[in-house]
């Protein structure tokens, strides 16, 4: 039976805890005793690939990885170069398994084309932590670490319902990512539904590419074509920035904006109330970082200390909470630059 359990960052991997940060401990119950997993133990090798750090996300996911694994004197952390290319991606995780390497946190370019690698390290005993892009076979991956993307589209969703109950003619748009990957479909899927329980649905919709640029210039279209907007949510902050360009460029304010993501930027803007963005919707940076302390405790034959199974689960799906001006300061400290 595959066990999936949904946690909000990589502290609750050892401790159990909901929030960002180890001393999060805290807050549940005051005991601020530290996991026996904590304790220094035998050494692991673990090897790490993720895409080029290209976008402030991608950046943080493998800054992020590294401090977790700093953390710990038990851990050897072989970072290989961050890269697009998927050949190169793949002897990465060649090179990782010939040298022998305790475990592998893998973020792939392409989760299709890195599925029979990731079953090679497998098969070779090396288990593979998959994180945030699936393999296309459940069993290229000893556990896999994932965001909520549905998740982000429900939240997002059930924000704008929550601002907009006394309008039922509400005017809606969207601004996407790419429309081909499965991550947009399914944020986008999941913003529809959410919309749909309180009368709602999207009126105007563009798709972007992830860049300040294509943010910019899709938006602008967006503005014209729309008259008049009650509410717009943007899928990634990174492109937030050209959304936000385009938004001051036409000179509308008449409606608020809902980010995607979680990056500082928007956190900030949030935080001082200075533009339309009310609130952003988090895709947590910290995958790879759980990845880290999942591959630790995997090499160690370790479990979660606050699951009675005994095994580290198969899936751990990361929430998607809205972050508002309420609630920014429990966020922005772990959140990524733009």
């Amino acid at each position: 039976m595959t066990t999936t359990v949904a946690v909000v960052g990589a502290a609750a991997l050892v401790t159990g805890c909901t929030g960002n940060t180890p001393e999060a401990t805290s807050s549940a119950g005051g005991n601020d005793a530290a996991s026996s997993n904590d304790e220094t133990g035998d050494t692991v090798v673990i090897g790490f690939s993720a895409p080029a750090a290209d976008h402030g996300w991608m950046a943080q996911i493998t800054a992020a990885a590294q401090a977790e694994a700093d953390r710990y004197e038990d851990i050897e952390l072989r970072v290989a170069e961050g890269t697009n290319d998927v050949s190169a991606q793949i002897a990465q995780v060649e090179t990782f398994i010939n040298d022998g390497v305790d475990a592998i946190v893998l973020l792939p370019f392409d989760g299709d084309a890195m599925t029979p690698i990731a079953l090679e390290a497998m098969q070779a005993g090396i288990p593979v932590i998959n994180v945030d892009r699936e393999f296309s076979d459940p069993n290229a991956a000893r556990v896999t670490v994932l965001g909520d993307n549905y998740g982000m589209g429900i939240s997002a969703g059930q924000y704008v319902c929550s601002q907009l109950a006394d309008k039922p003619d509400a005017v809606v748009a969207e601004v996407a990512g790419i429309d081909s990957l499965p991550l947009t479909q399914e944020r986008s899927q999941g913003f529809s539904d959410a919309l749909s329980e309180c009368g709602l649905d999207v009126d105007n919709r563009v798709a972007a590419e992830f860049t300040v640029e294509s943010g910019e210039e899709v938006t602008a279209n967006l503005l014209q074509a729309a008259p008049q907007i009650d509410a717009i949510w943007n899928h990634d902050d990174d492109q937030g920035i050209g959304v936000l360009a385009a938004i001051t460029n036409a000179g509308r304010d008449e409606f608020f904006m809902v980010g995607g993501a979680g990056s500082a930027n928007a956190m900030r803007s949030i935080q001082a109330g200075d533009s339309v963005l009310q609130a952003t919707v988090i895709y947590p940076a910290s995958q790879a970082a759980d990845g880290v302390r999942l591959a630790r405790l995997l090499a160690q034959d370790k479990g979660l200390s606050d699951l009675t199974d005994v095994e580290v689960p198969r899936q751990i799906t990361l929430s998607a909470p809205v972050v508002t001006k309420d609630n920014v300061d429990s966020y922005i400290d772990s959140a990524f630059e733009s």
